[in-house]
């Protein structure tokens, strides 16, 4: 089953003329965790109907070359205090330079909700990634990645651990 979480809000100008309401995120295989069935691999779209220009820039290394999925980190920012119908801000970073790559605005259970799905899957799979990230220009792919780490921050900008996606062994 599929469920989608729609981009709102947000109309500041992100550099290059990226919007938040230019993106579409849309999440599969987290349904197996409340009703206890067959673990799947979590995935999320991501869509830009922007300037395709302008997000092939920013994913792009300055080797010329799509950033790799261990060069990026995905984040949540949460908005305010978790338990209040919390929107949050998801993010996809440059883990080298830290720039953005992209930012949408989200509701925060449903973003948490994801991230278990990705951690149960993880309990029992280890071979390729706890959760898929995979990012489309209008509805055609331009890369996929396999991850591992989620990581959660409260409205002041703290690591929340307890609700972070992070592997063991990996230390931040």
């Amino acid at each position: 089953m599929c469920f989608a979480l729609r981009s709102y809000g947000g109309s500041a100008k992100r550099r290059y003329g990226m919007r938040r309401e230019h993106f579409t995120l849309d999440v599969s295989n987290v349904d197996w965790v409340e009703t206890d069935g067959e673990p799947a691999k979590p995935s999320v779209s991501i869509d830009f109907t922007g300037p395709a220009t302008d997000l092939r820039e920013r994913l792009t290394g300055s080797d010329g070359d799509v950033l790799e999925a261990s060069e990026t980190d995905a984040a949540l920012r949460l908005q305010g205090p978790l338990g209040k119908d919390t929107d949050g801000v998801v993010s996809l970073a440059n883990r080298t330079t830290g720039e953005f790559l992209l930012e949408l605005n989200e509701d925060a259970d449903n973003v948490l909700r994801f991230i278990r799905a990705a951690r149960g899957y993880g309990e029992d799979k280890t071979d390729d990634g706890r959760y898929e990230i995979e990012i489309l220009f209008d509805g055609e792919e331009f890369i996929r990645y396999d991850k591992e780490t989620f990581l959660v921050y409260d409205e002041d900008g703290n690591l929340l651990r307890q609700h972070s996606l992070i592997p063991s062994g990996i230390e931040l």
